[in-house]
């Protein structure tokens, strides 16, 4: 998929930049400007650049519950270990006090994601000195076990809301890349895995239309099952990936970020059956909401072009839908990206089309 290592990194960055809209304000200018060989350098710099923000803000500090023995009483006294310290002639309490700490999650997820980087060959020097200069900022915060975090827990309030997009990041790299080797250390891999890769790509295209595009109203919207009657026990979600509406106009945008766009059987190419089925259905049932009104309900499959010889750049007219399947290439300047993703809209909604009335 990569033609262009620098061009494809640059472009990760910007899709992040859409993703976690933070890299769009003071601070980050610098790692926008630089070229990166590899994608290890473009988080270390992005850290290294969050984290001194958040150092110049403080750390997130949180209480939490601490049991010890102390000369005298803090918190509340423990009973069955006070006992225990009389019996053995122990003159000391045993206390339980909260106590305002930084060795919190947060601060350990964004600490054990550095100690990962910075053990990483390929991260330059420059950025290693950087993060190892913040790190002394974190010497009473512990690195935890990346495979245990239980990444749907966390949850973001008024006073940590500054943590997100680090986290978010964070997250990207400890689930994207994170490898085990057979003595059960951890290590990165040289790319991010396709699942996280397309999670950011239907992000970003969806903050894409969303900031770029407010002409259409760009969600990422549940489609209801079209019921004859009612009963809609064990059936799973629907949920879109993309919805472009524009009064009775919707274009929903399935995005698919794969090793290879087509699948192949006897070296026939056809396109992937399970996204083609599923688009189609999100298309029917979405246009069904509609009832009689005068409406135009089309579906597309978005692939994240390849290097392949063959790059699916089709439209069909499917039980009187429209469903194209079209590439977005990511090894191109941003500029050309970004104009890929504005033909879409004004291909759908800007041409002389009458709205459909059943």
């Amino acid at each position: 998929m990569i033609k262009d290592k620098s061009i494809f990194i640059k472009n990760i960055y910007y899709m992040l930049s859409y993703a976690f809209t933070t890299l769009n304000q003071g601070g980050y200018e610098d790692v926008a400007t630089e070229e990166f060989e590899n994608i290890h350098n473009l988080f270390a710099a992005i850290l290294a650049k969050g984290i001194s923000r958040q150092l110049k803000q403080g750390l997130y500090r949180e209480y939490l519950n601490r049991k010890e023995d102390v000369a005298v009483v803090r918190g509340k006294i423990d009973m069955p270990g006070t006992i225990q310290n009389l019996l053995s002639r122990k003159r000391v309490l045993t206390c339980e006090y909260d106590e305002l700490s930084e060795n919190n999650l947060l601060n350990q997820i964004l600490k054990t994601t550095v100690m990962l980087l910075l053990q990483h060959t390929r991260v330059d020097q420059a950025y290693k000195s950087d993060l190892k200069k913040e790190m002394l900022f974190f010497s009473n915060v512990d690195t935890i076990d990346p495979g245990a975090i239980r990444w749907s827990a966390i949850r973001f309030q008024r006073n940590n809301n500054t943590y997100r997009m680090l986290i978010s990041l964070c997250q990207l790299i400890l689930e994207g890349m994170l490898l085990t080797t057979d003595s059960g250390e951890y290590h990165l891999a040289s790319f991010i895995d396709e699942q996280r890769m397309n999670r950011l790509y239907e992000k970003f295209i969806l903050e894409y239309y969303a900031k770029e595009c407010p002409q259409v109203t760009a969600t990422a919207s549940q489609i209801q099952w079209a019921l004859d009657d009612g009963i809609s026990t064990l059936l799973p979600v629907m949920q879109s990936d993309i919805m472009l509406t524009r009064g009775n106009e919707v274009l929903l945008i399935d995005a698919k970020y794969y090793t290879h766009t087509t699948q192949t059987q006897y070296d026939v190419h056809t396109l992937h059956s399970g996204n083609l089925y599923q688009i189609f259905t999100y298309v029917k049932n979405k246009e069904a909401e509609f009832g009689s009104e005068p409406h135009q309900v089309s579906g597309m499959l978005l692939y994240a072009a390849t290097d392949e010889a063959i790059q699916p750049d089709n439209r069909y007219r499917m039980s009187g839908n429209q469903i194209s399947v079209k590439t977005l290439d990511l090894n191109r300047n941003f500029s050309e990206i970004s104009a890929q993703l504005n033909h879409i809209v004004e291909d759908h909604f800007y041409k002389d089309l009458s709205l459909k009335t059943v």
